[in-house]
C-alpha cells in the first residue's frame, strides 16, 4: 500500500518548489491555480488535483486560484460551474477572492492573437478541421505547410477580425500558431488557438463568435493570474513545449512554468468525464450523484467525508509515472474515518420475527447503549427491549453448519447490549418457510454477560419489535472487471456490474434511525457503515446508502 508523504519524504512537486524558494524564483511565491472546465461534475481523479494545487499553496503560505475554464459554449454549463464550487469547498478548500473565468479574459487573449499575427507567428487558416489534421500529420508522417501559411500579417489581421465579427460560418477558418511544419512533435506543427464557434456562452451570451483552444487560453490565464507553479496531470507532458513557445512569445519577465503528475487510475471505475457523461445522459446511472458513480458528489450522497477523500489522496500520493490504484485504497480512507466518527446503530436488513416467550407481556425497557466503544464522548442512547424481536434472517440456521456460531435450535446467543435468548423452537409456515423463533431470554445477562460465567461464541444485532422500516440501498463497485476501458474490443459499458445496487424496501431500523437527518452517517452494527440519503430520505420515511461495508470481501466473493 501506498504511504503517506511524511513516509516517502519529498514528492517531485514539492522538491520543485523548494529549490525555486531557494533560489528566489518568482521571488519565493507558490501560486497555484485548479482549472476545472464546466463540462461536467468533477470526480475523484479531480479531488486528487484539488488537493495537490490547494495544498501545495496551502504548505508553502502561496495562493491557489479557481479557475473555470469556459472556452467551448457547446458543452458547458452553469450547473456544471455551481456543482465544482460546491465540491470544492466541500473538500475543505476555500479560493477566497480568486474564482476566475477564461472568458474573464477573453478581451485580452484576443489582443495577444493579434500580437502574434503581428509578430508574424500566427496566420489564418482556410481548411478544414479535416484538412488540418491531415496536413498535420503524426508521429510517423511528417507535416506539410498549408497553402495558406504564407498569407500577410495584414491579410491575417483583416480574416481574424471579420471572423471576430461574425462575418464567417463555423468551420471556414481558423487562426494557427505557426510554429514548424517540421517538428517531430506533432504539437509544435502549427496548432490551432482560435476557431469560429457561433453558439451562446453561459457567461458572455453571444458577444463572441470566436473562442480560443485550451492550449492558447489555458497558459495564458495562468499568465495573467500570476501563477507560478501550472500543475497538471501527465497527459499534457507532450503540450509542455507549446506552453512554454505561446508564453514565451507573448510574456515578458516573470512567468508560468508548467509540471506534470500521474492522473488518478483506479480499479473498477473510469476516469473519463466523457464516458461519465454517457452513462447519464443514457440513464445507466440515475444522475451525476448516483452513489454508485465515483463523482465527488456521487461520494458525498454515498457517505464519503471530505477527511476520507482528503486521506485518500495523502495515501496515494504524486508521482511522475502511471500506476493502477486499487479500489480498496478509498474504501480504507473512509473506513479508517467513520470507524472513528460514525455513531453505531442497529438494524435488520431481512428481518426474522422472534418471541421471547418468557419474556412478560407488554412490557418493555429501555437498555442504555453506547453510541462508539472507544469515544465515550459520543454518548449512549436508549433502546427498548421488548417480548418480539427481530434478527437477521442469516444470523439462524436450522441445521448449523460446522463453524456456525450464530443463532440454532437448542444454542445460546448473546443479543448486543441486551441478553442471552436460546432457541427453543421453530415456526415455519405451510410452504416450510421459517417464519419465526420461539426463544428465551436469562434475564441475569442484562448487559450482556453472565455472573455463572458461561461464554456464548455468537452476538447478534437486533432491533425490537416496534422498529420501524427503512429502505436501504446497498451499493457495489459500478463495474465488475479491474480496468473497465481497457478492453479495446468491448465497450466499457458492457462491463457494468448487474449487481451494483440492491435495494432492501423493508429492513428495521432502531427506532431512533427514524429520524435520521439527510447526509447523517452510522456505522450500522455487523453491516457496514451507512448514510441517509440526501435527495430521497425523510424524518419518518428514512432511506439509507450502504457507504462501504466493514471489511473488503470484494475479492473473497469474486474468487467465489
Amino acid at each position: 500500500m501506498t504511504t503517506t508523504n511524511e513516509t516517502q519524504g519529498l514528492n517531485f512537486l514539492q522538491e520543485v518548489i523548494e529549490e525555486d524558494q531557494r533560489t528566489g524564483k518568482h521571488g519565493g511565491r507558490v501560486h497555484t491555480r485548479f482549472p476545472p472546465e464546466p463540462n461536467g461534475y468533477l470526480h475523484i481523479g479531480h479531488a486528487k488535483a484539488i488537493a495537490v494545487n490547494f495544498g501545495l499553496a496551502g504548505q508553502y503560505g502561496g495562493k491557489c486560484n479557481l479557475r473555470l475554464d469556459d472556452t467551448n459554449p457547446l458543452t458547458e454549463d452553469t450547473d456544471y460551474v455551481e456543482s465544482i464550487q460546491r465540491d470544492v469547498r466541500w473538500l475543505g478548500f476555500d479560493w477566497d477572492d480568486r474564482r476566475f473565468f477564461a472568458s474573464d479574459y477573453f478581451d485580452r487573449l484576443y489582443a495577444f492573437a493579434e500580437q502574434l499575427i503581428t509578430q508574424g507567428k500566427a496566420y489564418v487558416c482556410s481548411l478544414s478541421a479535416e484538412e488540418i489534421s491531415q496536413y498535420r500529420g503524426d508521429f510517423t508522417t511528417p507535416g506539410r505547410d498549408s497553402p495558406y501559411r504564407t498569407r500577410t500579417v495584414e491579410e491575417n489581421l483583416d480574416l481574424f477580425r471579420r471572423m471576430k465579427a461574425g462575418e464567417f460560418p463555423d468551420g471556414k477558418h481558423t487562426l494557427r500558431a505557426k510554429i514548424d511544419m517540421t517538428s517531430p512533435n506533432p504539437v509544435l506543427r502549427d496548432p490551432p488557438i482560435y476557431r469560429i464557434r457561433k453558439a451562446h456562452h453561459h457567461r458572455t451570451g453571444d458577444t463572441w463568435c470566436i473562442y480560443p483552444l485550451y492550449d492558447f487560453a489555458h497558459c495564458l490565464s495562468d499568465a495573467i493570474e500570476g501563477i507560478t507553479h501550472s500543475v497538471c496531470t501527465l497527459e499534457f507532458e507532450n503540450r509542455r513545449v507549446l506552453y512554454d513557445w505561446i508564453v514565451d512569445a507573448l510574456i515578458k519577465g516573470d512567468r508560468p512554468y508548467q509540471y506534470e503528475f500521474a492522473r488518478l487510475n483506479l480499479t473498477y471505475a473510469v476516469m473519463s468525464k466523457r464516458k461519465l457523461l454517457q452513462m447519464v445522459t443514457e440513464k445507466l446511472v440515475s444522475g451525476w450523484d448516483d452513489p454508485r458513480m465515483l463523482t465527488i458528489s456521487g461520494l458525498r450522497r454515498r457517505g464519503y467525508t471530505p477527511a476520507s477523500l482528503r486521506d485518500f489522496a495523502k495515501r496515494i500520493g504524486v508521482s511522475k509515472s502511471d500506476s493502477l490504484i486499487d479500489m480498496g485504497v478509498l474504501e480504507l480512507s473512509i473506513r479508517d474515518d467513520l470507524n472513528e466518527t460514525a455513531p453505531r446503530a442497529m438494524a435488520v436488513l431481512r428481518p426474522l420475527k422472534v418471541v421471547v416467550e418468557n419474556y412478560p407481556e407488554g412490557q418493555t425497557e429501555e437498555l442504555e447503549v453506547a453510541n462508539h466503544p472507544k469515544k465515550a464522548e459520543l454518548g449512549t442512547r436508549k433502546v427498548p427491549f421488548m417480548r418480539e424481536l427481530y434478527i437477521e434472517a442469516d444470523d439462524f440456521q436450522e441445521v448449523p453448519e460446522k463453524g456456525f456460531f450464530r443463532l440454532a435450535p437448542g444454542k445460546e446467543v448473546r443479543l448486543r447490549s441486551a441478553y442471552f435468548i436460546k432457541c427453543e423452537q421453530v415456526i415455519k409456515d405451510a410452504a416450510g418457510h421459517i417464519t419465526e423463533l420461539r426463544c428465551t431470554y436469562d434475564p441475569a445477562t442484562r448487559g450482556g454477560d453472565s455472573p455463572d460465567g458461561r461464554k456464548v461464541k455468537g452476538t447478534l444485532h437486533w432491533v425490537p419489535g416496534n422498529a420501524p422500516t427503512a429502505q436501504v440501498r446497498l451499493y457495489d463497485r459500478l463495474f465488475s472487471v479491474e480496468q473497465p476501458d481497457r478492453d479495446k474490443e468491448k465497450d466499457f459499458k458492457a462491463f457494468l456490474n448487474p449487481n451494483s445496487l440492491e435495494v432492501v424496501s423493508d429492513a428495521r431500523v432502531e427506532p431512533a434511525l427514524a429520524q435520521a437527518h439527510p447526509g447523517d452517517r452510522f456505522q450500522f452494527e455487523r453491516l457496514g457503515y451507512f448514510c441517509a440519503d440526501a435527495n430521497d430520505s425523510k424524518p419518518g420515511a428514512p432511506v439509507f446508502n450502504r457507504t462501504v461495508t466493514l471489511k473488503d470481501s470484494w475479492v473473497k466473493e469474486q474468487k467465489k
